[in-house]
């Protein structure tokens, strides 16, 4: 028997994650107020979802999917044509909390990875406020 110890086992792994970028993509999609964000991107949003499917499976501790198709991420270096301040962050966390918070019924576990993807988003500015 094997102790689930990672955000991935805990959350329930692939299943869970496929729900959480089809989500955040329906939000980014539908919400007006997320139209500087949803304008940086394709008309078609299926091959952004494949890629931060595969980028959130192996960032949540699971299969490194995205590194075994592409290697390294490099996330701040991929992101760098696209303007990135505080209202892009922010229109991007709001996507992805909401997505965490009806995706995540464990609280601490949902709390956890809001933080560390709040980092991970203020690290992706690349612009002054």
């Amino acid at each position: 028997m094997t102790t689930a110890n990672t955000a991935y086992d805990l959350m329930g792994g692939e299943a869970t994650v496929h729900a959480i970028v089809d989500r955040f993509y329906q939000l980014m999609d539908s919400l007006p107020e997320t139209y500087g964000i949803r304008k940086m991107h394709a008309a078609d949003l299926s091959g952004s979802a494949d890629k931060l499917f595969m980028f959130l499976s192996g960032w949540f501790g699971g299969p490194q999917l995205y590194a075994e198709k592409f290697g390294h991420p490099q996330l701040r270096a991929r992101h760098l044509p696209f303007p990135i301040g505080g209202g892009e962050r922010d229109q991007w966390m709001l996507c992805m909390r909401t997505a965490l918070s009806e995706n995540i019924a464990d609280v601490a576990l949902r709390d956890s990875l809001v933080k560390a993807i709040g980092e991970l988003a203020d690290f992706m500015r690349n612009r002054p406020q």
